[in-house]
């Protein structure tokens, strides 16, 4: 039986310029554990602490609380008494008190989706030290105050757990400023904020049956198993599937003497940015807020004013703020405090250059003392990252390496998403503005409630202020809007983090959500309305707008140009018809991987004649109907091979079962019966006999070409012709002809001849000749195992992963879905094996018939077409098994050429 270990560090100290931790430690630290220990190691300000590694989290959720509370209380008790030599008071102390913040901090970015506890240590009698020996009894009363909500909120569960549940603690507070006529819990009184703690206690005591904990002691240890189980909480399990964290991974607790930037007018607290996390412009901007604590900024329930003047003023433009206004009532920090921003400003710039990337930082002012409380990579748009990247190498921040590495390629695809045309911009009715908090063009149907996201098939999602309960609806939703937030807000942080389309912080809006209506200078808006948000600047707009195609920044090409100077693994792309082949090329595709010929024959001047050879009972009837799709498949490769202008194409001869090709609905099939001048007995009867158990499995792919041979000769004529006349036009056309799903050589030999003969006839007829392969598509599991014997034969392999892990896994592709999800949750499968590669198992299926392949044929090409070619893990596993090119949809081209890069960058290291 598994026990836990004696000897093992699990409590890591720092602050005072002393850490055990660093940077490097993330694994164990968490990312803000780690950068917390960095920080104080180079000189920055940091309020002293400990990290729980997430080892204990892991350890908690396999031996229990009882057991790991035991375990490290020793590390703990000596951690706090290092704090409170460091910082000169006590924990618990009535006349002196220390007290805490209880944060999480795993070693992946998550935020928002994990829970804090801030003011930890305060009880009746501590509170009324704290006030004594601060002189600032409002302060000390509004800590406590925030103190109960938190650690009511997150240890005690009395957060609301749906959109039908009130917040005690709100309702409490709303009915105070109701009775009192205030807006702001800043307006506030110390005998308002008094009589909130005992109410909110009450309130405690009515929900939960127990007293408010009022032994400090209690309070962190409740603090901290809450944080690990908030690892196992819905929304950061929503967080973790959605970005393809394992749940391993645990999450480390972070516990920090507190700085205070309630304590008045020379106090505040802050959220800043090295660079514009929306734009990638170099330019330090952030916001803040005078005489309040951290949670304030992203909440969004009061306006944050801008760190920077030049962001104040921006800032103002959009609000259609005047400028006597601004500076009256929304002065910068840099006007407001200039020598608290001028040091600022100086840690800034020491940490981007420390990190070699732009930082995210949040700080504190307590009573005109700066401490900066986390820093971390920053969250940002996907056309922020390439400029950012590209900014820092030519500033000569990071090398050529490091600016690849910067960058995650699945964020490349907001890049090639529509954007609202400007000709549909003029004539738009812009009916609100708001902050430009998350780039992009969305439109979609009005919904106020993040779990009724999916309500339509587009939705924009109206919140007065979103949470992290709402991350669900807000990935489902095709654009954020809020009437409370800034910049930093939560909405705006999580929307960058996706990539998707918000505005924040439009003040016009008027939401009501249990009429569900949204209503903008007089005019009423329902749920199911249309809107559409332009996320670059601010606006909103009543209805529909058109989209176009975007257009791709210079930075982008020059990413893409410097990631094919360290990939040595190519990308070719899978297209279907030349307009296809035209965008992968655009994007840098080096090839096509896959065209699936059967989809050229649903065209409805195609489909007739392919029905008519499928209801042919005769090789003449079937030949006669082949030979009106020739011009037509010759045709279609002549656009695809012109379009890849002498790059190799991979064309892939009919794979699925003839059923697919027939009418199923009877009024189609009577149109089919009179077309076909035949029964429609017979056509019944046909489809009938086509029918098969398992398709999957059935008659498909090589069967097809091996019953009926007149298919695959039609098609190799069509190919090698459609090659032959490129060549007299001057154009070249590199052909790969591919046979699907094969298990045995036998399959492979008979269609191979098939193609052979065909190609030498129509060699003979036009006097004339091209190069072409012959290969075969791995995708059943025989054909991996067997991959030495094929390779005897096969000019190329082309992993079909799509396929293989249909066969390999035993899953049906199109029936999954009803349990996949289960699987994820209860973590059978860490990720869907038919989005992302599944390397223990599928894996050793592909590196086995690539390596038996080679030991054959030591030069065979060896690609992928399954969709795993456009994921980036799964792109590096083909470059560590030796492939030479991936193919994937013309979209996901710049993420695979991305993924290629680096994979060769990090084998280097």
């Amino acid at each position: 039986m598994e026990t836990l270990q004696e000897v093992k560090t699990r409590v890591y100290k720092f602050g005072n310029k002393t850490a055990d931790g660093n940077s490097t430690m993330k694994n164990l630290l968490g990312g803000k554990g780690a950068n917390l220990a960095e920080m104080g190691l180079i000189g920055i300000p940091v309020p002293p602490g400990f990290t729980i590694t997430t080892e204990v989290c892991t350890e908690y959720n396999k031996f229990g609380q009882d057991a790991v509370v035991k375990m490290i209380t020793r590390e703990v008790e000596d951690a706090i008494e290092n704090i409170e030599n460091i910082m000169g008071s006590k924990f618990g102390d009535k006349e002196d008190p220390l007290l805490v913040s209880v944060r999480s901090g795993a070693r992946v970015s998550m935020p928002g989706m994990m829970d804090t506890v801030l003011n930890l240590g305060l009880n009746d009698e501590v509170v009324v030290g704290l006030a004594e020996k601060s002189g600032n009894e409002r302060f000390a009363w509004d800590s406590y105050r925030r103190f109960i909500q938190m650690y009511g909120d997150v240890v005690l569960g009395m957060k609301p757990e749906s959109k039908e549940d009130i917040d005690p603690f709100e309702e409490i507070m709303e009915a105070l400023k109701h009775k009192r006529n205030i807006e702001l819990d800043t307006d506030f009184t110390v005998q308002d904020l008094k009589d909130l703690c005992y109410d909110f206690k009450d309130a405690v005591k009515k929900r939960t049956g127990h007293d408010f904990p009022t032994n400090p002691w209690d309070q962190l240890w409740g603090a901290v198993v809450a944080v690990f189980n908030s690892w196992n909480g819905d929304r950061a399990v929503y967080y973790r599937n959605m970005n393809g964290y394992p749940s391993e991974w645990g999450t480390a607790v972070n516990v920090q003497a507190m700085v205070y930037g309630n304590m008045g007018d020379n106090s505040g607290t802050g959220v800043c940015f090295t660079r514009d996390a929306g734009t990638g412009e170099n330019l330090f901007n952030g916001e803040y807020l005078i005489n309040a604590q951290g949670e304030d900024v992203v909440a969004g329930t009061r306006t944050p004013q801008q760190i920077t003047k030049i962001g104040s003023l921006r800032w103002a433009e959009l609000a259609k703020v005047e400028e006597a206004e601004r500076a009256e009532l929304y002065p910068s920090l840099e006007e407001l405090m200039p020598e608290i921003y001028n040091e600022l400003n100086e840690y800034q710039q020491k940490l981007e250059l420390h990190y070699k990337d732009m930082q995210d930082m949040e700080f504190t002012m307590q009573d005109g003392k700066l401490w900066i409380l986390q820093t971390r990579n920053g969250k940002r748009t996907g056309a922020a990252m390439v400029k950012i990247a590209m900014d820092s190498l030519k500033e000569g921040l990071i090398t050529e390496e490091q600016a690849i590495l910067q960058i995650e390629p699945n964020k490349l695809d907001e890049l090639l998403h529509p954007v609202f045309d400007p000709k549909a911009l003029k004539s738009a009715n812009v009916i609100a503005q708001g902050l430009p908090a998350s780039p992009g063009a969305a439109t979609g149907q009005i919904v106020f409630f993040a779990d009724e996201a999916d309500k339509f098939k587009k939705s924009i999602l109206v919140r007065i202020e979103t949470s992290p309960e709402d991350l669900e609806g807000m990935n489902i939703a095709t654009g954020i809007l809020t009437a409370r937030g800034g910049m930093t807000s939560h909405a705006a942080v999580v929307a960058r983090g996706m990539g998707k389309c918000c505005v924040s912080g439009a003040g016009a809006l008027k939401i009501n959500y249990k009429n569900r209506t949204l209503i903008v200078d007089g005019h009423e808006y329902h749920e199911g309305d249309w809107i559409s948000l332009n996320g670059s600047t601010g606006n909103i707009i009543e209805g529909k707008v058109a989209t176009i195609e975007p257009e791709l920044s210079g930075e982008f090409a020059e990413i893409m140009e410097l990631s094919d100077k360290f990939a040595t693994m190519k990308v070719r792309t899978n297209a279907d018809s030349p307009k296809d082949a035209k965008v992968a090329v655009k994007f840098g595709a080096q090839g096509i991987g896959l065209t699936r010929t059967e989809h050229m024959f649903f065209e409805v001047d195609r489909i007739k004649a392919m029905r008519e050879m499928i209801l042919s009972d005769t090789v003449k009837g079937r030949k006669e109907a082949l030979d009106q799709l020739l011009p037509m498949q010759r045709e279609d490769f002549e656009g695809i091979f012109e379009a890849m202008a002498g790059l190799p194409v991979t064309v892939r001869l009919l794979d699925p079962p003839l059923h697919e090709f027939v009418p199923h609905a009877l009024a189609q099939q009577k149109e089919l019966a009179e077309e076909m001048h035949i029964s429609l007995e017979a056509v019944k009867n046909k489809i009938a006999e086509l029918e098969e158990f398992n398709p999957m499995l059935g008659h498909r792919g090589c069967r097809l070409g091996i019953t009926y041979p007149e298919i695959t000769e039609m098609q190799a004529r069509a190919i090698i012709e459609a090659a032959l006349n490129l060549k007299e036009r001057g154009i070249e056309a590199k052909p790969e002809i591919m046979i699907p799903l094969i298990g045995t050589i036998a399959e492979f030999e008979n269609q191979e001849a098939v193609i052979r003969a065909t190609a030498n006839k129509v060699f003979e007829e036009r006097n004339d000749t091209i190069e072409y392969l012959v290969g075969t598509m791995i995708e059943i599991p025989r054909a991996a195992l067997t991959a030495d014997l094929i390779a005897k034969k096969a000019e190329f392999f082309s992993f079909g992963t799509n396929d293989l892990t249909q066969m390999a896994f035993g899953y049906s592709r199109d029936d999954a879905g009803k349990f996949l999800p289960i699987y994820i949750e209860h973590g059978i499968l860490k990720v869907d094996p038919f989005e992302v590669l599944d390397q223990e198992g599928v894996g050793q299926l592909v590196k086995m018939g690539t390596e038996k392949g080679r030991s054959t044929k030591p030069n065979l090409k060896v690609g992928i077409c399954g969709e795993h070619g456009g994921e980036p893990s799964s792109v590096e596993f083909c470059f560590n098994t030796g492939m030479n090119y991936v193919s994937c949809s013309p979209y996901r081209v710049p993420i695979a050429r991305i993924a290629s890069a680096q994979a060769a960058i990090k084998k280097q290291a």
